[in-house]
């Protein structure tokens, strides 16, 4: 690091005591982790848990479509299912509805193989356009859960 890098540090620690600079992490101490992402943290070793199920509820929906062929209905549960996942796992809600949303036409398209049923094409395009109720569930059970842990902690 540069001389005047330094200087730069100093002048924004002494602007701002206790708040890292843009750009710059704290570095990891021993035993604690530098963010509570890092992927020894319990939280994300679970997480496994978490993508089976998102997998499991497309796959879910995906053969509710197939048997019922209701797009508003398909949409609702995959708007609760992201929503729930969301709740359980606010941190990046956006992996969810891809995860639920790719499982979906990938049981459509093993049901047209299989032969167990015919999904026409456009009920196949509906189920790609289901990824943006996914994403709105998603998103909004992570808010929620964030509200609920604002009002355990009385912010």
């Amino acid at each position: 690091m540069t001389a005047c890098g330094n200087v730069e540090e100093r002048r924004f620690s002494a602007a701002y005591p206790g708040k890292l600079r843009p750009g710059f992490s704290r570095p990891a101490m021993k035993g604690i982790p530098a963010h509570k992402s890092d992927k020894n943290s319990p939280r994300t070793r679970h997480d496994w848990i978490i993508y089976l199920l998102a997998a499991l509820a497309g796959i879910g929906i995906g053969c509710l479509d197939v048997a019922i062929d209701d797009l508003l209905f398909t949409a609702l549960l995959v708007l609760m299912a992201c929503m729930l996942l969301g709740m359980l796992r606010p941190r990046w809600p956006w992996r969810w509805a891809v995860t639920v949303a790719i499982s979906m036409p990938l049981t459509e398209l093993a049901a047209y193989l299989i032969q167990t049923a015919k999904p026409a094409r456009g009920q196949m395009y509906g189920s790609i356009l289901l990824a943006l109720p996914g994403t709105a569930g998603a998103y909004g059970g992570a808010v929620v859960r964030r509200v609920i842990d604002n009002l355990r902690q009385g912010r």
